[in-house]
């Protein structure tokens, strides 16, 4: 199966390649992060503007590990927690990938469709494999932090969400800078939902 998208007289034929869904939903990831201390956290760049509150407030916490201490405030209703977090860093999240041999080692631009209706473009200068599969399809919790990929927490949670009406299709190319010109142009074209955001 194809889609075919038309762009200045030209006919783009992208392939479908099936999303295997691995897990049921699930949330809360960004509470497994524990590789640093509240204090390592809020010591770096990133956060550097939590830090007077963090030792007004919090002073107590400061040794623990951030994921837990991100819990407990969770847990207790206090919302301070998600100013660590980017946008789409605590929403409802699945495992998928792709396996279609034919295109996992392959680069170009990809869509998501549902219902036929175009949702999103995107491009993969690396393998369609490390940018599906360990990108979109699988949210660890780093991502779900402002230093994070807050792209793949979005896409993530809203194939999820459609999950049974999702389709991917995709478009090898070889050339970087045609994958990101013709994404670029594309995108301005057809404003497709989800890039909007």
């Amino acid at each position: 199966m194809t889609k075919t998208i038309i762009f200045n007289d030209n006919q783009l034929i992208f392939t479908k390649i099936d999303i295997l869904f691995l897990n049921m939903e699930y949330n809360d990831v960004f509470m497994n992060k524990n590789n640093k201390t509240l204090l390592e956290t809020i010591k770096s760049k990133r956060y550097r503007h939590l830090e007077q509150e963090i030792y007004e407030k919090y002073s107590n916490y400061l040794n623990f590990k951030l994921g837990l201490f991100l819990k407990k405030l969770k847990y207790e209703k206090n919302i301070f927690y998600k100013r660590f977090l980017n946008d789409y860093g605590d929403l409802t999240y699945s495992e998928f990938k792709i396996n279609d041999i034919n295109i996992l080692s392959k680069k170009g631009l990809y869509i998501y469709c549902i219902n036929d209706e175009l949702k999103y473009i995107g491009r993969s200068n690396d393998t369609f494999a490390k940018r599906i599969n360990n990108g979109y399809g699988k949210i660890s919790p780093k991502n779900c932090f402002l230093d994070g990929q807050s792209t793949n927490c979005h896409i993530n949670s809203l194939i999820t969400k459609y999950r049974n009406n999702i389709e991917l299709f995709a478009l090898e190319l070889t050339d970087d800078g045609l994958i990101k010109s013709l994404e670029k142009d594309l995108i301005n074209e057809y404003k497709p939902d989800w890039n909007k955001l």
